[in-house]
C-alpha cells in the first residue's frame, strides 16, 4: 500500500475497465478520477493535479497516444499506457512520445499495482529540492524547475529524458552501462529491456541538437557525457 494517498487519473473508454481499475486502486488507498477519452483527460488535468495517469491507447475522439503527446506539452506527470496491442513498434512509439511504461491487456491487478508503485517510486526519487543550476558548455539545467536550455533556447524533455541528462551531467565523463542506466533511472524492478535506454538516448540527443553530441556511445559498454 502507498505511504501517502496518491491521486491517479484513469482514462479508458470502456466503463467496465474503468470500474475494475478504480476498484483495485482504491483497495490500495489510491485516490482516483476517471475520464472516458483523451480530451476529457486533458480537461481534468488543466483543473487538477495528479501523481500518475493510466492511459488507454485505443479510444474514440482522441486516442491515448495523441493524449500522451498533448499532456507532455504541459506536464511531466508519469504516464502508464494501457493497450490490447502487443506490437513492439507501438510500445516504442509510446515511449518515444513520453510514456513512462507500457502494460498490455489483459493484465493481472498485481502486475498493474506493481508497475504503478515502481513508477511512483522512481518519479518521486527525483523530486528532492535542489536549487542548483548546472551548466556545461552550451547546456544549462535547472534542477528545481526541471528545465533545460541549449545556447539559451528552452528544450522540452520528458521526465525520463531529463533524469537521464541530469545523471550524465552530474557524472561528467563517467561511463554508464545500459544496465546501470536502467537501474538508476527506471529502477531495479523495471520490467523491460535494454532497448528502452537506447531509444531514450536517441531522442534525447535529437532534442538537444548541437549539444546532443555530448552524450557519447562507448562501444561495447554504454554511454557517457563529455562536453564537445
Amino acid at each position: 500500500m502507498p505511504e501517502q494517498s496518491f491521486k491517479i487519473l484513469v482514462v479508458d473508454d470502456e466503463a467496465q475497465m474503468r470500474d475494475l481499475l478504480v476498484s483495485n486502486l482504491q483497495k490500495e488507498n489510491y485516490q482516483t478520477t476517471t475520464a472516458s477519452n483523451g480530451q476529457g483527460a486533458l480537461d481534468l488535468m488543466q483543473r487538477d493535479t495528479f501523481h500518475l495517469v493510466l492511459l488507454d491507447v485505443m479510444m474514440p475522439e482522441m486516442d491515448g497516444l495523441t493524449a500522451c503527446m498533448r499532456i507532455r506539452e504541459f506536464s511531466n506527470v508519469p504516464i502508464i499506457m494501457l493497450t490490447a496491442r502487443s506490437d513492439e513498434l507501438d510500445r516504442i512509439h509510446g515511449l518515444k512520445i513520453g510514456a513512462d511504461d507500457y502494460i498490455t491487456k489483459p493484465f493481472s491487478p498485481r502486475e498493474l499495482l506493481a508497475r504503478i508503485e515502481a513508477t511512483l517510486r522512481r518519479s518521486h526519487r527525483f523530486t528532492v529540492d535542489q536549487s542548483a543550476t548546472l551548466t556545461i558548455g552550451k547546456l544549462e539545467l535547472d534542477t528545481e524547475s526541471r528545465s533545460v536550455h541549449v545556447s539559451g533556447k528552452p528544450i522540452s524533455l520528458t521526465r525520463k529524458e531529463f533524469d537521464l541528462l541530469h545523471l550524465f551531467v552530474q557524472n561528467n565523463d563517467k561511463v554508464f552501462s545500459r544496465e546501470q542506466l536502467l537501474d538508476q533511472i527506471w529502477g531495479a524492478d523495471y520490467i523491460g529491456n535494454l532497448r528502452t535506454v537506447d531509444t531514450h538516448i536517441k531522442t534525447l540527443r535529437l532534442k538537444l541538437g548541437e549539444a546532443g553530441g555530448s552524450i557519447q556511445t562507448v562501444w561495447g559498454i554504454g554511454y557517457k557525457f563529455e562536453e564537445v
